[in-house]
C-alpha cells in the first residue's frame, strides 16, 4: 500500500502531532507498506529526507511566530500538488486542518483519492498561546470549531485519540462522515521499566538522593505548569523532593522566573529540549509524573510515563481520565486545584507500596494503547476506503 500522510507538524518539531505522524509512518513503513511524509522545511527550503525507513519531503516554510522552534508552510498548494501526483498514493492520511492539510485534502479530494483525517487540536489551545486575543476567544473559537467541522467532513474517515477527545469535538455532533476513537499509541519496546542511566542523573544536575516528580511536554500556557510547580512548593512543606520539568516551550523563561520567585531554584530542574534516548532515561527515573494540563486529547507524554512504570497525578479533565484512573494508577484532580494536587502527589511519595500498586495498572493501562494495535487499526480502515 503507499500511504500519504501529511503533516504541518513533524519531527524534529516535539509535541503530540508530531511525535504520533513520526511513529505512523515509521510503524506502517516497517509492516512492508511505502510511506512519504509531506512537512515543512526546518532550513526554510524545500528538501527530501529518509527517515530511517520512509522518506520526507519537506516543503518551503517560514518561522511561526507564536511557537518556538516551529515553521511552517503558507503557501505549499503547487509542491503538494507536485508530490501527489509523482508518488500517487493509494490512500492519504492528514494530521492537520493547517496549509498542508488543506492542500492534501483539496488535492485529494479532485483526485478522488481516499482521505483519513486526525484531529489532534482543540480551538481552546491555541487561544491559550494568543493572550492578546483572549477579549475574542468564544467567537473565534467558534468559528475555528465551525472550521474544524467543514475541513474533516470532506475526508472519507475521521479519527480522534480518544473517546473523551470526540465527546470534546463539539463539530462531531454535525458531521456525517465515520467517526472513531485510536489511540496515538506508544511504541512499548521504546518505553519500559528499568533504572535511569547515572550519566543522565550527572548530565542534568539531577539529584539521586530524592524523590522525582516528572512533568514532559511543551511548556506553553495552556498546559498550567505554573500550577504543578506552586503545588510542588506545597509538596516539599511534607516531603522532600525534587521537580524535574523536561521540554522546552514559550513559557520557559516565565516558569523559570517563579521558580526564582518562589525560592525553589535549587529544588527544580529545567532540562529543555532533549534528544529521545534521555527522554526515555528521564521518564524512568521519576517517582511520580505530573500533568496539570487540561486539554490533552490523549497525552502521548503521560502514556510514555505510565509504560515506563510511573503513578500519575493528572487534572480530571480532557482525555486524561482515560489514562489516570483514580485510586488505581494515580489520583484525578479538580483542575488548577493547588491544594488537592499537592496532597495527591505527597500520597504516592509517601507510600512506597501504594507506589507499586499504582505502577503495575499503569503498566496495564499502556500495554492496551501499543502502537502495533493503533497500526492495525488504521491499515484496516485505509484497506476498506480503498476497496
Amino acid at each position: 500500500m503507499k500511504i500519504l500522510i501529511a503533516s504541518d507538524l513533524h519531527f524534529p518539531v516535539i509535541n503530540g502531532v508530531a511525535t504520533f505522524s513520526r511513529n505512523l509512518a515509521r510503524g506502517l513503513a516497517a509492516r512492508g507498506h511505502e510511506v512519504l511524509v509531506i512537512a515543512p522545511s526546518q532550513t526554510g527550503r524545500k528538501y527530501k529526507e529518509v527517515d530511517v525507513n520512509h522518506v520526507v519531503t519537506r516543503t518551503a516554510a517560514i518561522p511561526f511566530p507564536f511557537y518556538q522552534n516551529i515553521r511552517v508552510s503558507l503557501t505549499p498548494a503547487r509542491e503538494v500538488k507536485k508530490i501527489i501526483n509523482d508518488f500517487e498514493p493509494d490512500v492519504i492520511h492528514i494530521q492537520m486542518l493547517m496549509w498542508i492539510g488543506q492542500a492534501a485534502m483539496k488535492i485529494g479530494n479532485k483526485n478522488g483519492i481516499p482521505i483519513v483525517s486526525t484531529n489532534h487540536a482543540m480551538p481552546e489551545n491555541l487561544m491559550d498561546n494568543l493572550k492578546l486575543l483572549a477579549p475574542l476567544a468564544r467567537p473565534i473559537n467558534y468559528m475555528l470549531t465551525e472550521y474544524g467541522r467543514r475541513f474533516h467532513s470532506k475526508s472519507d474517515f475521521v479519527t480522534l485519540p480518544t473517546q473523551s477527545a470526540i465527546n470534546m469535538f463539539k463539530a462531531s455532533k454535525k458531521m456525517k462522515v465515520p467517526l472513531k476513537a485510536i489511540s496515538n499509541g506508544i511504541d512499548l519496546n521504546e518505553f519500559n521499566v528499568g533504572e535511569a542511566s547515572a550519566k543522565v542523573y550527572k548530565k542534568f544536575g539531577i539529584p539521586t538522593d530524592l524523590p522525582i516528580i516528572t512533568f514532559v511536554g511543551r511548556l506553553d500556557a495552556e498546559k498550567h505548569i505554573p500550577v504543578l510547580i506552586r503545588a510542588f512548593k506545597k509538596v516539599l512543606e511534607s516531603v522532600p523532593a525534587h521537580l524535574l520539568i523536561v521540554g522546552d516551550g514559550g513559557e520557559a523563561n516565565n516558569l523559570k522566573l517563579l521558580v526564582s520567585d518562589l525560592d525553589l531554584r535549587s529544588n527544580v530542574t529545567f532540562t529543555g529540549r532533549v534528544n529521545e534516548e534521555d527522554k526515555k532515561d528521564l521518564h524512568r527515573m521519576g517517582t511520580v509524573f505530573a500533568m496539570p494540563s487540561p486539554m490533552e486529547l490523549q497525552s502521548i507524554a503521560t502514556l510514555e510515563a505510565m509504560a515506563s512504570g510511573m503513578p500519575v497525578v493528572a487534572v480530571d479533565a480532557g482525555a486524561l481520565v482515560e489514562l489516570c484512573h483514580s485510586n488505581k494508577n494515580g489520583y484525578l484532580c479538580e483542575l488548577d486545584n493547588v491544594d488537592e494536587i499537592a496532597e495527591a502527589l505527597v500520597k504516592i511519595i509517601r507510600n512506597p507500596k501504594l507506589r507499586e500498586k499504582f505502577s503495575k495498572k499503569s503498566l496495564e493501562i499502556a500495554n492496551k494503547n501499543d502502537l502495533q494495535h493503533t497500526l492495525d487499526q488504521f491499515i484496516e480502515i485505509y484497506t476498506n476506503l480503498i476497496k
